[in-house]
């Protein structure tokens, strides 16, 4: 590489998912609002859920978690984008984007983690429905979320740490509304092999232990929901995984199109199912868990009710 073409990078340019203003100022109003229903729907699930005395169970203490979650996840990402264009800037600094790679891959691997508890959870609330209460006890549920938070963050940390190491050349443009790993990883003059080598060995297995979690528990469900004697029982185990099953779906379906892969295979297409789940999915979420169940549609009109009785 001749020294015309290094520089120390100290910005990079995320060039959105299009390049026509006019098409920008469409996705700009269209992210702006998916952002908003998606801050004020995960937090009427969390407003819900501390402010009923019957929702206090493990199952929705790790969808409370989820919500948090899911918040902090939109806000790694999209309010950046919305400032950039309102300042009509597409810039954002080399601490800055590596700062939001680190909670990118926290805030991912925290989602991918809660979902394999709450798959946990609904196992031992079916397959050992007698001694659900002496196994989900609210030590263990705490242990679990707060083992979940050390190591996405120790991920997350790994990570960071060998993109910083890497040396950018005089392209700093990203083809993307914010800092993805993959994307930033081909910007880089270095040799990007064992940052390829970790994806696949240790981000591998972070991907793995929560997804095998999921299929386990799951496979153990359906084998023990099939020798139910009766349609209406089988009918009845199933309706508490459903929304479940379709968040997992939805969340696992695509970082395994966009990630399981080396960074040089990274395309335009890619950039558009990233949407799926840094925007789309924390979006869904909470209408897909309070939609099909009576539990939250009970709180949540318990909570809008009482804040009418408080407004008069």
């Amino acid at each position: 590489m001749d020294g015309d073409n290094q520089t120390i990078v100290t910005e990079f340019l995320l060039l959105g998912l299009s390049g026509r203003s006019e098409q920008e100022d469409v996705l700009f109003g269209l992210f702006l609002g998916m952002y908003l229903v998606t801050i004020i729907g995960n937090l009427l699930i969390v407003l819900a859920i501390t402010g009923d005395s019957h929702l206090h169970t493990p199952m929705y203490f790790f969808l409370a978690n989820l919500s948090c979650v899911d918040i902090c996840f939109s806000s790694v990402t999209i309010p950046k984008m919305l400032v950039n264009h309102i300042l009509g800037s597409k810039s954002i600094s080399y601490v800055e984007c590596m700062t939001q790679i680190y909670f990118f891959i926290t805030f991912i691997n925290m989602d991918g983690f809660l979902l394999s508890v709450m798959a946990y959870d609904r196992y031992v609330a079916i397959c050992c429905p007698l001694h659900y209460t002496m196994i989900m006890k609210l030590r263990l549920c705490i242990l679990l979320v707060a083992a979940s938070w050390v190591i996405t963050n120790l991920h997350a940390l790994l990570h960071t740490i060998l993109m910083v190491q890497l040396i950018f050349c005089f392209d700093n443009t990203v083809h993307h509304f914010f800092c993805d790993p993959y994307a930033i990883l081909k910007l880089s003059c270095s040799d990007t092999s064992i940052n390829d080598l970790v994806v696949f060995t240790v981000g591998g297995m972070i991907f793995l232990m929560p997804f095998t979690c999921i299929i386990l528990s799951y496979a153990y469900i359906l084998s023990n929901v099939l020798k139910l004697p009766s349609a209406h029982g089988i009918r009845k185990a199933l309706s508490t995984c459903g929304s479940h099953l379709t968040v997992v779906s939805l969340f696992y379906g695509t970082i395994l199109g966009v990630y399981m892969r080396p960074s040089s295979s990274y395309s335009i297409q890619d950039t558009v199912a990233t949407v799926i789940f840094t925007v789309v999915t924390p979006l869904v979420n909470p209408f897909i868990y309070s939609l099909r169940n009576h539990d939250m549609k009970r709180a949540l009109r318990k909570l809008i009710s009482y804040s009418r009785t408080r407004k008069f």
